[in-house]
């Protein structure tokens, strides 16, 4: 059986989904069909965010958004001039659906329930009469003169424009291998560090803002970290592993970094103000209260690391010790032994080359009428709502210039 359309939308998900409505809204007469590999769709959308789904970021500028993508910030500056933060948000409210800014800029349905968006975009495919077909695994595709052919598990498609929004899938990377697009290997982009250290091992829970390095690289993060039960995580380690995506994969994962729990207090700086402290608090126990702005439950491990006891009163420290407890507090080195998916969430760097597409449609420049949205191409984002902008984005250039 061969089933025809105008357009066809392979891989469906959250970029699929937005293209596809976007399409329709613009132009009523196409026949547009979404394939979805699995039985279930947008099940990516359900787990983002934690079940919030992380809509996009507060940052409207589009030349500020852009340095929140490792790979793509050159590329998407163009993009996000023509849909932005602001267009999501106006998008969103237009299809009856509210967001909420939170403190650390990400942006959440008002409901804070992923199932807002997806009933969304299932009622807007149902509205505009988009065929959404489950169940479908590509196995091959074939550009004619002037049609596309997708053969699949189930049936045969032919369309005159081809989507793909397939994201990491290794199948439809083949497929365009195949056809001459160069692949950049995929590798994970947003991970967790697994560190297996005296100091951490009873403070899961706790959290600091810390400058993070991976020692013998220029790699760096500032933000919140995050200790675990694995490791460490929170905003710090994730925006290094998005950035040392490639570097941190080359080394295996087994790597050291340094912490600097005082951000950017050099270590002298930082023996300077324990003198001034040993100073005024003679009389106190060191151990018992931290004199920074980070837990006591943390400061009391760095004490003890530091050689000394949780009796010692600061009139008691040497110079010896005050020596290490400033380094333990500006450039502690934890060994990093492996990594940890963040969540239930996988990013990875990777994809349809970015020299290939043509980033004012995101139309190939190899073949005609054959488009990319989403993280099928080697664009990806740290996290915050900023890979589902990459998506909407896209999704929504494709269809501005498509008739």
């Amino acid at each position: 059986m061969n089933s025809k359309y105008d357009i066809l939308i392979v891989g469906g998900g959250a970029a699929g989904f937005f293209t596809a409505i976007n399409l329709v809204e613009k132009n009523p007469h196409l026949k547009v069909a979404i394939l979805e590999r699995g039985k279930e769709v947008l099940s990516k959308v359900r787990i983002s965010g934690g079940g919030r789904c992380n809509v996009t970021h507060a940052c409207f500028i589009p030349n500020e958004l852009v340095k929140y993508y490792p790979r793509g910030e050159k590329e998407l500056r163009g993009p996000f001039h023509q849909f932005c933060s602001g267009d999501t948000i106006d998008w969103f409210e237009k299809h009856g659906v509210e967001l909420k800014i939170e403190d650390d800029g990400r942006m959440f349905p008002v409901s804070d329930s992923s199932q807002t968006i997806i009933d969304c975009f299932i009622s807007a495919t149902k509205k505009l009469g988009i065929d959404v077909l489950t169940g479908q695994s590509v196995k091959s595709i074939y550009k004619g003169d002037s049609y596309w052919k997708v053969d699949t598990n189930i049936e045969t498609f032919s369309c005159q424009k081809l989507i793909l929004t397939t994201g990491s899938n290794s199948k439809i990377w083949e497929l365009l291998t195949e056809m001459g697009h160069s692949i950049v290997p995929p590798v994970p982009s947003l991970f967790t560090f697994n560190i297996s250290d005296k100091r951490t091992k009873d403070l899961m829970g706790v959290s600091a803002l810390a400058l993070v390095k991976v020692k013998n690289s220029k790699l760096e993060a500032s933000g919140p970290l995050l200790i675990t039960h694995w490791g460490m995580s929170g905003p710090a380690i994730l925006r290094l592993s998005a950035w040392g995506a490639r570097e941190l994969f080359d080394k295996k994962y087994q790597f050291a970094i340094e912490v600097n729990w005082l951000h950017e207090v050099t270590t002298s700086e930082a023996e300077q103000q324990l003198k001034e402290l040993k100073l005024e608090h003679a009389k106190k126990v060191v151990a018992k209260k931290s004199p920074f702005n980070f837990p006591n439950r943390l400061w009391e491990s760095l004490v003890l690391a530091s050689e000394i006891s949780s009796e010692n009163k600061w009139a008691d420290l040497t110079k010896n010790q005050l020596q290490h407890l400033a380094e333990q507090l500006t450039k502690g080195a934890f060994q990093v032994n492996g990594k940890s998916t963040f969540k239930e969430e996988f990013v990875t760097a990777g994809g349809v080359d970015l020299k290939e597409i043509n980033f004012k449609t995101m139309q190939s420049k190899l073949h005609e009428n054959l488009y990319f949205a989403g993280e099928i191409v080697n664009v990806d984002a740290i996290t915050g709502g900023f890979n589902f902008q990459n998506a909407w984005t896209s999704g929504f250039i494709i269809a501005n210039c498509i008739d």
